[in-house]
């Protein structure tokens, strides 16, 4: 599935140009560490953090997107360095629980 079919499904708010990478599973963590270490090139990343690290680790890690749980949004400068990496962004008002539990619906394995 692609990173804009996911949207559709789960009916994620993109915040940025929509980069139609494969999604091959998802992770979720708030620990930028842990993401480095834990995160497969591919999965969609689920977090709350929204400071400008994240764009460095969804790089450095190869992520397909990175979803922002709970309603929080970046600040633009933080989006246009993910847009400039060509790294999807979305947000949604849906918990980190919630979330997780339609990524399952929708078929996408947790890393």
């Amino acid at each position: 599935m692609t990173v804009s079919e996911l949207q559709k499904k789960i009916g994620l708010k993109a915040l940025n140009q929509i980069h139609d990478k494969e999604v091959e599973g998802a992770y979720v963590s708030d620990m930028l560490s842990d993401v480095m270490a834990g995160a497969k090139p591919g999965n969609v990343w689920v977090t709350i953090q929204v400071h400008k690290n994240i764009v460095a680790v969804a790089n450095l890690v190869d992520v397909s997107a990175v979803i922002i749980s709970g309603g929080r949004v970046p600040q633009d400068d933080t989006l246009e360095l993910a847009s400039k990496a060509k790294i999807t962004v979305f947000s949604t008002d849906l918990n980190t629980y919630k979330l997780v539990g339609k990524l399952h619906q929708a078929g996408v394995e947790m890393a």
